[in-house]
């Protein structure tokens, strides 16, 4: 399901920092040899590549990659390097801290990561910030997005396949009752969306859709302008279908009044190595261009090669 490439004989760390050494060296930086090495590198790889740089070049990689790179192909490179919980620790403290209602990364690190993956980039947060990711977004966010947020990335979810089938009939219809007195921020919507197993909610959206006639996203849809609305609905998509709700977040990034880099840079960086392989086929469904095309389309240079590169493209 990754688009992620890499060589079926990969070579050693010592002769990558070598390379990625000579690409900063001379009068201009070889951007296509940083492209050819870090693009087509695993994570477990890229950890072992920076580890070795510092220990053999006295500097972070990521520090000699921000001296010789710039602006939007800077930003995916150094993105792409970052350890999976880093770069959502990163991702998450810049949400957070320039917080505004349509956005979406704190929202995808919750719900669309295992219970593990998001533990993961709460202690890198904590490492890295020396704080909490909760603390952060209580003090950055207010209102019923707080309300919300909060337990949302407090979470540790029960990760395994066991539902409750009279739990789910329930609580759909708690769920409903809620949404039709428009109370879309009541204690028991935020409870269930916040503490309940990905299985048990699928039982739940499903008892939902066949109780009422239809699926709990329609209800909120009541006011398409709604920002909280939205964030519900993208919670509930995380969920159940994340490779279309990827897939809309990279249509609506493409094309239209101008490219948003910062939603087109983090889907493709977080996803190469999981599934974006899946989101490329909800992508051409769904719009009948290729996404490699249509990113083509939208870039230009070395930001639109680390892109193609990490879509897999040849």
């Amino acid at each position: 399901m990754a688009t992620l490439t890499v060589p079926a004989a990969v070579p050693p760390v010592a002769e990558d920092c070598e390379q990625l050494h000579k690409a900063f060296e001379g009068w201009g930086t070889n951007e296509k040899l940083i492209i050819s090495i870090l693009a087509h590198r695993d994570a477990a790889h890229r950890r072992a590549i920076r580890r070795a740089y510092a220990e053999n070049y006295g500097k972070e990689l990521l520090r000699a990659l921000g001296d010789e790179i710039h602006g939007k192909f800077e930003r995916a490179v150094i993105l792409w390097t970052l350890d999976p919980a880093e770069r959502d620790a990163v991702l998450a403290s810049e949400e957070a801290k320039k917080w505004h209602p349509g956005g979406r990364a704190l929202v995808e690190i919750a719900c669309a990561r295992t219970p593990a993956q998001l533990f993961a980039a709460k202690q890198a947060y904590h490492g890295r910030f020396k704080r909490s990711l909760e603390e952060d977004v209580a003090a950055h966010i207010t209102g019923d997005f707080r309300k919300l947020l909060v337990p949302l990335v407090s979470a540790y979810r029960y990760d395994g396949p066991e539902v409750n089938t009279s739990l789910a009939h329930s609580e759909a219809k708690i769920l409903h009752e809620n949404i039709h007195k428009k109370a879309y921020s009541d204690e028991e919507i935020i409870r269930i969306l916040t503490t309940r197993s990905k299985a048990q909610l699928l039982a739940t959206f499903n008892s939902y859709k066949d109780q009422f006639d239809h699926p709990i996203n329609k209800d909120l849809k009541a006011d398409p302008k709604d920002e909280f609305l939205a964030t519900l609905r993208a919670i509930i998509r995380c969920f159940t279908c994340p490779d279309r709700y990827f897939e809309k977040v990279l249509r609506l990034s493409l094309g239209g009044m101008g490219t948003d880099e910062d939603d087109l840079t983090r889907v493709i960086t977080t996803r190469a190595e999981v599934d974006l392989k899946v989101i490329q086929e909800a992508y051409q469904k769904r719009n009948s261009v290729p996404l490699e095309r249509a990113v083509a389309k939208d870039t230009t240079r070395d930001y639109e090669d680390i892109l193609l590169a990490l879509l897999g493209a040849e």
